[in-house]
Formats: C-alpha cells, sequence, structure tokens
C-alpha cells in the first residue's frame, strides 16, 4: 500500500509542477484529491487492512495528501506572478451584500454647531454665501477701511503668501462683506461661515486656525436694535434657552460705532477659569454699524441704506455650547473627544 501511495504521489507532483494553465491544475486537484479521485480511492482501500498496517498506511497517505496540496498551492502562486490574475479561494471570498461591521461616522462638533447657526439664519432671512480662503489684500482690509499703514493691521497676525504680492490667508470672513454687497446690492441680508487663519500662538482659546461666520444686515433705517434682535433670537436657538450677552464699546474700522458681545462663560458658569481668563466672561462677538467708506466701496449709497455687521467664531462658540476646555481638540483628530458629537 505504502509503495503505491508514494509512486501516485511521485507522478502526481510531476504532473502538478509541469502544469502550465489554471484550468490543468484544477483538472489535476479534481484528478487526484477529489471525491473520485486517485488518492482519494487509495485512502477508501484503508478499511481492508489490518490494525497495525492500517494506522501506518494512514499516517503515510494523509503526508502524501498534504504534499500534494502544497504543490498544487506553490504551483498557483507561481502561475498568478506569471499571468498576473488572482485567484480567489473559498477562504478569500467576501460577499460585498454583507452589512459592514465598521461604525458609521459623525458630523465634527464644529460642522454640527455650523449647519444649526444655517439653519438658524436662513429661518430669519439670511442668504449663506461662502468665498475665498485665499484673498486678495484688497478685499481682506483696504475695502474694509484698513489702508496698509492702519493700525488695525497689527492687531491681526497675517499670513502672507511668498511670492504673491497680494494675497493672504483670510484673517476673518468680514472678506466677503465688499463682495456681496458689489454681487447683490441693497437690501441684503447674509451670513459668510468658513475657516480664517491668523499667526496666533496656541493655547486653550486660541489657534491659528479658526472658523467664523460673518453677518451682514443691510437695509433702510437699520439700527442697532435690529442688531441685538437678531442676535437675541439666534442665541436662544442655539443654546435652547434665553442668554444673558454684555454688550461693550470697541474699535473695528469697519464699523462706526462698533461693540463687541461677551458671553457668560459655560465652563465655569461665570466663576473664572483658563478660558475665560478668570473674568467669568468670553468675548464672543465683535459687531458694529457698517462704515459709510464700506457702504461705498461696495457700491451702497450710505445716504440712502445704512445696516450692521457682525463677526463670531464659530469655534469659540462651540466651546461654550459643548463645554469643552480647550480649542485645541477640534483639530487633534482624537476618536475619543470626537465620538462624543
Amino acid at each position: 500500500m505504502k509503495e503505491k501511495i508514494s509512486q501516485l504521489k511521485k507522478e502526481a507532483i510531476h504532473e502538478i509542477k509541469s502544469s502550465d494553465t489554471f484550468d490543468s491544475l484544477k483538472k489535476l486537484e479534481k484528478k487526484y484529491l477529489g471525491r473520485k479521485g486517485e488518492l482519494t480511492d487509495v485512502l477508501k482501500g484503508l478499511k481492508d487492512l489490518g490494525k497495525d498496517a492500517r494506522k501506518d498506511a494512514g499516517q503515510f497517505a494523509n503526508q502524501a495528501k498534504q504534499e500534494l496540496e502544497q504543490a498544487l498551492k506553490e504551483t498557483q502562486v507561481s502561475l498568478e506572478q506569471v499571468t498576473g490574475v488572482k485567484i480567489v479561494t473559498k477562504n478569500d471570498w467576501v460577499d460585498v451584500t454583507m452589512p459592514s461591521k465598521l461604525s458609521l461616522g459623525n458630523l465634527h462638533p464644529l460642522s454640527r454647531v455650523q449647519y444649526e447657526l444655517e439653519d438658524i439664519f436662513s429661518s430669519l432671512g439670511f442668504m449663506i454665501l461662502d468665498g475665498p480662503e485665499l484673498e486678495s489684500d484688497y478685499y481682506n482690509f483696504e475695502s474694509l477701511n484698513i489702508p496698509k499703514d492702519h493700525p488695525a493691521r497689527d492687531i491681526q497676525d497675517t499670513f502672507y503668501i511668498k511670492g504673491k504680492k497680494d494675497q493672504v490667508l483670510r484673517t476673518h470672513t468680514s472678506n466677503l462683506q465688499v463682495r456681496a454687497m458689489q454681487e447683490y446690492g441693497a437690501p441684503i441680508r447674509a451670513i459668510f461661515p468658513g475657516r480664517c487663519f491668523r499667526f496666533d500662538a496656541t493655547d486653550a482659546s486660541h489657534d491659528a486656525t479658526f472658523n467664523q461666520v460673518e453677518g451682514l444686515m443691510i437695509d433702510k433705517n437699520i439700527s442697532i436694535a435690529n442688531f441685538k434682535a437678531i442676535v437675541d433670537s439666534f442665541l436662544s436657538e442655539i443654546f435652547n434657552r434665553k442668554i444673558k450677552t454684555r454688550l461693550r464699546p470697541g474699535y473695528f474700522p469697519f464699523v462706526e460705532p462698533g461693540f463687541e458681545v461677551d458671553l457668560p462663560c459655560e465652563i465655569c458658569k461665570g466663576r473664572g477659569c483658563k478660558v475665560c481668563k478668570n473674568s467669568g466672561w468670553v468675548e464672543f462677538m465683535g459687531a458694529g454699524m457698517v462704515h459709510p467708506i464700506v457702504l461705498k466701496n461696495g457700491g451702497v449709497d450710505p445716504k440712502k441704506y445704512t445696516g450692521f455687521a457682525f463677526g463670531f467664531g464659530i469655534t469659540r462658540l462651540t466651546m461654550m455650547k459643548y463645554k469643552i476646555n480647550d480649542i485645541r481638540h477640534f483639530l487633534g483628530s482624537d476618536l475619543r473627544f470626537l465620538k462624543q458629537f
């Protein structure tokens, strides 16, 4: 019996190694190892042997079977390398119709709050506009009453583009004020959400990249009272409760008069922490009545129309809404943080 198995193995391995197509290899596998294959028939004959002989021959036959399977596998790999064709076996097969085991992703907290803001302002009659992040010096500064020698430029640490004389990474989404007026004229209601860039030192409440919303409303007889009504409406919606605000006089070249809006620090509840610099308040928004020069640059008659503009950080608003105490979490890509939203 062992001699018969040995001769069969020798012939089978020779044929397998000589095979030059996948079809012939498949036929040889069936010929020797199939349900009615030659080696299978030999194994069926083991039952007629005595106990000791059956055990010895059985071990020899199983060894021969393993050698044939190994020869088949090696020859298949060689053919795959030569032809560049990959044969998919039963073990390699994947049912692509099965539900994925991967968990679904979720919106980034900044995106979540931005979409909420867009819905709120849309319900108030505001358009949602977008614009360039790489901006000209004119629209980012000069059209907003900030000429090259204006001291306000020292307040904003700007990224200038090497080799591009008048191109900057926008320092605020205010760059779209004049663009929007030139495109749509007056009256106009619009917000401009997007990313901004400043060469700031990174700490718990500042980063070089942040998200901002600029708002603009121009019409006849617009006053600060209209501004306060809009601010109260959207803050109540975003926090799902009435929010106390604080207005302080503030200087911004593109508005006159200008003021700043503060929110109570949601993280420490006004007691003082590193985010609010122990003041209990967080500077939330810069705003004011649009400067006549800016209206003129946008092609709007300042004697006929008035309006207000405001700008605030989506990043800081998100920190207040979800009580996040460090701005660096937003761009840190830590799934333990991001999966909470």
